[in-house]
């Protein structure tokens, strides 16, 4: 089975939910960054294939940082994901997200990417980020 770590991956996001979703993983190229997921059973639906919503996860999460790093890494939220399913993905295939800036304004940025496996595309997707505003400095320093 293909090992993520031992490929060159490094692991990202140790919140409670990519926890739980993940683990998703990230590596750059001379194309950019990368993001990565390796399906494993718990990722499956009821048909044996990797359940939809985890897709969606991993687009809102691969369009999600790369939006993040193009708006200075403060903090962005997502305000519309459009996703289409094109192709059924297995358990121990790694799933591949990378994505582009299509359009940056002041306060929001349009994105699109594709998730593929090896050179199969599995779905695209395309949405709006919403930038915040930068977090205020605590009182302290901190």
């Amino acid at each position: 089975m293909f090992d993520p770590a031992t490929a060159g991956w490094e692991r990202r996001g140790t919140g409670a939910f990519s926890l739980l979703t993940g683990p998703f993983w990230a590596r750059r190229d001379d194309r950019g960054w990368v993001y990565g997921l390796l399906a494993e059973d718990r990722h499956l639906n009821g048909a044996g294939i990797v359940h939809g919503g985890l897709l969606v996860t991993m687009a809102d999460n691969a369009l999600g940082l790369t939006v993040w790093e193009a708006a200075g890494r403060v903090p962005c939220v997502t305000v519309t994901l459009n996703t289409q399913f094109i192709s059924a993905v297995h358990p121990g295939e790694f799933i591949q997200a990378r994505a582009e800036i299509l359009r940056q304004a002041r306060s929001t940025v349009f994105v699109r990417g594709v998730l593929t496996v090896g050179d199969r595309i599995v779905a695209a997707a395309d949405g709006v980020w919403k930038i915040l505003a930068a977090p205020l400095a605590r009182k302290g320093g901190a």
